[in-house]
């Protein structure tokens, strides 16, 4: 008997070289397109872009020969990752669709779905692998990075869990996206010129900040600019007489007040800006740049800096609470008080940077070796031993 793998097609080149390579190897292929979105108000482009998708996904799948249908999980995607965008925006927390989004519809609700139609394995067009090791006797599943350092998508699936993997193919993570799209022109795939999509995960292309207006309603206030003269960035490192006390002095972000900086300037809504954003604000005259360093959605103030190099940029510590924490190696998952040497990024493209794991009794502190520019809460911190992606959590 041959084996099942449902593909999920999105009208990429990835996904249609992923079916492709996987009919080659002798799987049975069922292609499948998840539509996500019906309110077409807020996307960019006039066209529908999920049917030009839905469309470039069905040739492909004629093309290779195997069966094919479009399967409708707006109303999980409007729940499950929409309304949880809102509610973080209003926290003035910045959340990440994407990670959201493969850990609750690409390999929840739609790995329902194909194991509902008899699949032994689903299989994305990640640039990621997937490796097996044995533990006590046991099948452990590892998450490695993609062998395009260029394209390595690990990141976007720091969430998923051994369950989740063990019925997980990646078929294009030995690739590099030339040699991806190579493939898609020998086979003549309609979708081997095809641009890679920018847009929210499975939307199609959206501006966010019109997609956050429809939702939350436009509330005037404050931009302050804060000097990189300001007295708490010229504090002295206290002596410490704990190692506790010196990670929670690590990762205390800096608070401001209105009387902090001055007013140079109104915005329509502290909760449509993220930390480290330089454009959007409308304010010019500044010799540098202006970036935001923190927004106050309680008191609707937007708080900036000028130059990538402010002070109130950076910081070297992070925490995530216990019940944001995730390993995918649960084997590897620190008990109280252990430490973890590790590399680590705080944002998707980021390169990995070394950091040390402090496991505390309410959570986990993420010390870096070097400040890091915009630690923004409501992100996904991922840490790496190697390549392989040990765990991750949603910084705090």
């Amino acid at each position: 008997m041959k084996k099942r793998v449902v593909v999920g097609l999105s009208g990429g080149v990835d996904s249609s070289v992923a079916a492709y390579l996987l009919k080659e190897q002798g799987y049975e292929v069922i292609g499948l397109f998840m539509k996500n979105w019906h309110d077409d108000s807020v996307t960019i482009s006039d066209e529908c872009p999920w049917l030009e998708d839905s469309n470039d996904a069905m040739l492909v799948a004629e093309k290779l020969g195997i069966p094919f249908q479009t399967i409708d999980l707006s109303e999980q995607y409007k729940e499950r990752i929409v309304d949880y965008m809102f509610h973080e925006y209003e926290m003035g927390r910045t959340p990440n669709p994407d990670v959201l989004c493969n850990r609750e519809i690409k390999f929840d609700v739609f790995m329902k779905i194909a194991l509902n139609l008899g699949a032994d394995y689903v299989a994305t067009g990640h640039y990621c692998r997937k490796g097996t090791i044995e533990k006590e006797g046991k099948e452990v599943y590892q998450l490695l990075s993609g062998k395009d350092p260029n394209k390595d998508q690990s990141y976007f699936l720091c969430q998923l869990s051994q369950e989740q993997l063990a019925k997980t193919l990646f078929p294009i993570g030995e690739l590099q996206k030339p040699e991806v799209r190579k493939i898609a022109t020998e086979q003549n795939l309609v979708t081997a010129e095809k641009k890679d999509s920018q847009g929210l995960c499975f939307i199609g292309k959206v501006r966010l900040p019109d997609f956050l207006q429809q939702q939350l309603k436009p509330k005037e206030g404050l931009i302050v600019e804060v000097p990189s003269a300001f007295s708490e960035y010229g504090k002295t490192t206290p002596e410490f007489t704990s190692e506790a006390e010196q990670i929670r002095f690590l990762s205390e972000k800096y608070s401001y007040k209105l009387k902090d900086g001055k007013v140079i300037g109104k915005h329509q809504g502290a909760h449509f800006f993220t930390k480290g954003q330089r454009k959007g604000l409308a304010v010019g005259g500044t010799k540098e740049p202006l970036f935001v360093i923190d927004t106050d959605v309680k008191e609707n103030i937007i708080y900036t800096g000028q130059g990538k190099d402010h002070p109130g940029l950076y910081r070297r510590g992070l925490f995530v609470k216990d019940d944001e924490l995730h390993w995918i190696r649960e084997d590897l998952a620190l008990q109280i008080d252990e430490t973890m040497d590790i590399k680590a990024r705080i944002r998707y493209r980021q390169p990995l940077e070394k950091a040390t794991l402090y496991k505390t009794l309410s959570g986990l502190y993420v010390i870096f070796e070097k400040p890091q520019s915009a630690i923004t809460e409501g992100q996904f911190v991922a840490w790496y031993q190697g390549d392989e992606l040990v765990g991750s959590g949603v910084i705090s």
